[in-house]
C-alpha cells in the first residue's frame, strides 16, 4: 500500500483536490472547499493554510471528504 507523501506542497493537494471534484471556497488561515454531489448534497472539507501539508493533515482531510487512500494517491501522482 502507497503512503501518503510526508511533506506534500500545498498547491499539488489542492489540484488533486480539484481533480477530485472539489472546489475553492475561501482561503485565509485555512482553505475551505466543497464538492456538490450528484444527489445534491455537499461535502465540505477544510485544511490548514500552510505551504506543506503533512501525512497526518492528508489522512484526515481524506477521511473528513470521504476519500480513499487509493483515489487520493492516484489523482496526486497525476496532478
Amino acid at each position: 500500500m502507497q503512503k501518503f507523501p510526508i511533506d506534500a506542497p500545498k498547491r499539488k493537494v489542492i489540484k488533486t483536490l480539484e481533480a477530485l471534484g472539489f472546489k475553492m471556497v475561501r482561503e485565509k488561515e485555512y482553505i475551505s472547499m466543497v464538492r456538490e454531489e450528484s444527489d445534491g448534497t455537499r461535502t465540505p472539507l477544510t485544511m490548514p493554510n500552510h505551504s506543506k501539508i503533512k501525512a497526518s493533515t492528508l489522512r484526515t482531510i481524506c477521511t473528513q471528504a470521504g476519500i480513499t487512500r487509493e483515489e487520493f494517491l492516484n489523482a496526486y501522482n497525476r496532478a
